[in-house]
């Protein structure tokens, strides 16, 4: 049985009242790749009456708000899977002309800002009854943050929106804890006292924490004014986020109020993850939707399967390990299996899982030897600049659940469709099994960049492991006489990156390895990533180096245009890494279209459909992007 979504379905149940209501920008699809499902269905095993109101219309009389009356406990918003401005923009700020969590694939029904929206309006008609938000948008903008689509710097979304609550990263644990603290009643006091979640609050509260633990960051007017100090606010959120036992709390100033943030919760553990995707999910999109199309997220990944959480890769433009932490929580072999089962159960299964993935499909059981040295570790990356030595890369777990998924009855083939980090194969046959028993034909994988200053800058591996591992393919594929391809993603105008570097790596890719390129990147800067800070302030703000930024759309246009072999007609004088000599782009601010309406020329969303569970991320198959549907409050990467 789905979760109520008219209240026609409400009273199907004989409930009279409602404890939680959630709004989410997607459509509601039961599945644990969708946050809003999740959240609902764990809040629904500890015994509340929960419906979903996917994708309300937010342009009418606002009825979609009213229909299911005033909830018990409080309301819960999430934008969706996705950040609602990555969702409608493409990187040049063109508005895309589908939204692959709709049905149809229609664009047109969330808002931009959608949390925000939400909120606004629910806090209008509902004055007194608690609005906790969460999943990617709120979570990424938690504190302080840059908006590329408005370039300019943004307050914490708790003081934007006027929420009560806020749930920051996976909220599974969390979202109980609340629920639990206002079953008698909305109080203040219990809900400050939990981990993972953000409120303003007045000056007299903030004076009464313990300054041992506390980190006073800068105001937002602080950074509006310098972006050097945007920048340090930026390298005290990232370092407090990869701590494995964090214990300070977060205060930023926003106008003559303040937005705190308690520390993280530690990971979950298996038996708590296992518990989130064994929850009883009718695993299809809701019967509202039938006969009016596909839903292009969901047709992504209902035949795949999500074996773990986390990712350490620390990429300076990823929003994973900020979202979902840096340490790996796997997923039991029991879990995984039994889910395997009943995919093969599904009418429409024909042998063939599309993925076994995670954020980074080959992290599964890994973590420190030593946790001792972990809990001191303030890295934010276990693979940048080098491996680290304490890290346990042993591939032998992870080769002994692709054995047994591949024994199980009905399972033709189990492809990895998740990106694979090269950087991390140790001397197992990882590399050669997954070619041999689990490749559709196609290999994904992320060096993004062939120059050594933009990889430091992207976190990323030297270029040449990635010519190895072609090598290692290119004679796995031979000696099993395989006519598979290795299929790169790279990236273009990362900060860093000068055209004359999209030159040098258009004469190695294009060049000397004779890749054609049929999906690149033109970077979109989201909301708390290394990546976005460094093109909003032009420098790094670990070390203050500048770094040459390209602003203007002519510059990305022109970096972009070497992934395809072309050379910019009118070629300009080259700028330095050092320092932008770009215009920032003068795009009109983004607006929504109608529900209903064909959006814009806009590129097809098909890049943000692969990143799984392990989603929310960027915006491409198998990479490291947080745009896959993703647990916790929201769920993309």
């Amino acid at each position: 049985m789905f979760l109520p979504t008219t209240l026609k379905e409400v009273r199907a149940r004989g409930w009279d009242q409602l404890d939680v209501i959630l709004f989410t920008g997607d459509a509601y699809i039961d599945h644990p790749s969708f946050g809003a499902a999740v959240v609902g269905r764990l809040l629904e095993a500890e015994g509340y009456r929960v419906a979903i109101v996917p994708q309300p219309n937010w342009r009418d009389d606002l009825r979609d708000f009213t229909k299911l009356g005033t909830p018990r406990l409080f309301f819960g918003v999430t934008a969706g899977a996705m950040d609602s401005m990555v969702n409608h923009y493409t990187a040049n700020i063109r508005l895309r002309s589908n939204d692959a969590y709709t049905p149809g694939g229609k664009a047109g029904f969330r808002p931009d800002y959608a949390v925000k929206t939400y909120t606004q309006i629910l806090k209008r008609l509902f004055p007194r009854t608690p609005v906790v938000i969460g999943g990617i948008e709120a979570s990424l903008r938690r504190l302080t943050h840059y908006d590329y689509w408005s370039d300019s710097l943004h307050p914490s979304i708790l003081a934007d929106s006027g929420a009560d609550l806020l749930i920051y990263g996976m909220g599974e644990r969390v979202i109980q804890q609340v629920a639990r603290a206002m079953n008698n009643g909305f109080n203040a006091k219990l809900l400050r006292n939990i981990r993972q979640v953000g409120f303003m609050a007045d000056r007299s509260y903030v004076e009464r924490l313990d300054p041992t633990r506390t980190i006073r960051l800068h105001s937002y007017e602080e950074c509006v004014a310098d972006k050097r100090a945007f920048g340090k606010n930026f390298t005290r959120i990232e370092t407090l986020s990869n701590l494995m036992e964090p214990d300070e709390t977060l205060v930023e100033g926003v106008g003559d109020r303040y937005a705190v943030i308690t520390p993280p919760n530690a990971t979950l553990t298996t038996e708590e993850l296992d518990h989130s995707f064994d929850l009883p999910y009718e695993r299809a999109p809701h019967p509202r939707y039938r006969g009016r199309g596909d839903i292009p997220a969901w047709e992504m990944i209902k035949h795949s399967v999500n074996i773990h959480r986390g990712c350490f890769g620390g990429c300076s433009f990823c929003t994973i390990s900020a979202h979902q932490g840096k340490f790996i929580t796997s997923r039991s072999e029991k879990s995984i299996l039994r889910e395997v089962e009943r995919v093969t159960r599904m009418p429409d299964f024909r042998g063939y899982l599309s993925d076994i993935g995670a954020p980074s499909a080959n992290m599964y059981r890994m973590g420190g030897r030593d946790r001792e040295l972990c809990s001191k570790c303030r890295r934010p990356s276990c693979l940048h600049p080098k491996m680290c030595p304490n890290l346990d890369n042993d591939h032998r777990p992870l080769l002994a659940l692709y054995e047994k998924i591949r024994a199980v009855k009905g399972i033709k083939k189990a492809f990895v469709g998740s990106g694979i980090r090269y950087d991390l194969f140790d001397d197992s046959p990882y590399l050669a099994t997954v070619v041999k028993h689990h490749t559709s034909g196609r290999l994904k994988v992320a060096p993004e960049h062939t120059e050594d200053a933009v990889l430091k800058l992207m976190r990323k591996p030297p270029f040449a492991l990635f010519e190895q591992l072609n090598a290692d393919f290119q004679h796995i594929c031979r000696r099993e006489g395989l006519p598979y391809q290795l299929i790169p993603y790279f990236i273009s105008s990362h900060p860093g990156c000068t055209e004359r570097d999209m030159c040098s790596l258009s004469a190695k890719v294009l060049g000397k390895l004779h890749f054609n390129l049929e999906q690149v990147q033109d970077l979109t800067p989201t909301p708390m990533t290394l990546s976005s800070v460094m093109f909003y302030t032009g420098e790094n703000p670990y070390t203050h180096e500048k770094v040459y930024v390209a602003r203007s759309q002519e510059e990305k246009r022109r970096q972009k245009a070497y992934f395809f072999g072309e050379r910019p007609a009118e070629k300009k004088e080259v700028p330095d890494r050092k320092g932008s000599k770009g215009v920032p782009a003068k795009a009109s601010r983004p607006q929504s279209a109608r529900p209903g309406d064909k959006a814009g020329a806009g590129k097809k969303a098909t890049r943000e459909l692969s990143a799984k569970t392990t989603s929310s991320k960027g915006e491409r198959p198998g990479g490291s992007r947080t745009t896959r549907p993703i647990p916790g409050m929201h769920r993309k990467r």
